[in-house]
């Protein structure tokens, strides 16, 4: 297998969220690694998070495992009720269907970058902190209305 050349890969800050929750993530640029490589099983993620950005809003998935190895720099994992700086060469893990909620923020004044490892989920996603879920296939409200 030849080696990733990361630079010619597709980085992009596009999000699904809607618009009041988009903001949280506008400083985050993502490289989809599994489609540009042949990668069909699981999907892996190049993620660097500019300076105040966050990953995503914090969330837990009812089916899909993850797995984080950080590159460089330094990331805060934020969990429910606790707080874990996390720098280069260290690594974390979300199992599947365990409800304590997590995301990254960035909040040094450099770059952060990390590998994401997962699946693209087939069930639902939770999002504690606001009123937001991933049902079937779209971001509803917590009640079940449209955004």
């Amino acid at each position: 297998m030849p080696r990733i050349d990361l630079a010619a890969i597709e980085q992009t800050n596009r999000t699904g969220y809607p618009p009041e929750y988009a903001d949280a993530v506008a400083g985050r640029w993502v490289r989809r690694l599994g489609p540009a490589t042949g990668l069909s099983d699981f999907g892996i993620s190049h993620v660097v998070l500019k300076p105040g950005a966050a990953s995503s809003q914090r969330h837990w998935h009812e089916d899909e495992d993850e797995f984080l190895v950080m590159l460089s720099g330094e990331a805060m994992l934020i969990e429910e009720g606790s707080r874990t700086a996390l720098h280069g060469g260290d690594m974390a893990s979300f199992p599947k269907g365990d409800p304590n909620g997590h995301h990254l923020v960035n909040e040094s004044g450099e770059d952060c970058a990390f590998l994401v490892v997962g699946r693209v989920p087939l069930g639902d996603a939770h999002y504690p902190d606001i009123d937001m879920q991933w049902v079937e296939g779209s971001y509803r409200r917590k009640n079940g209305s449209s955004f």
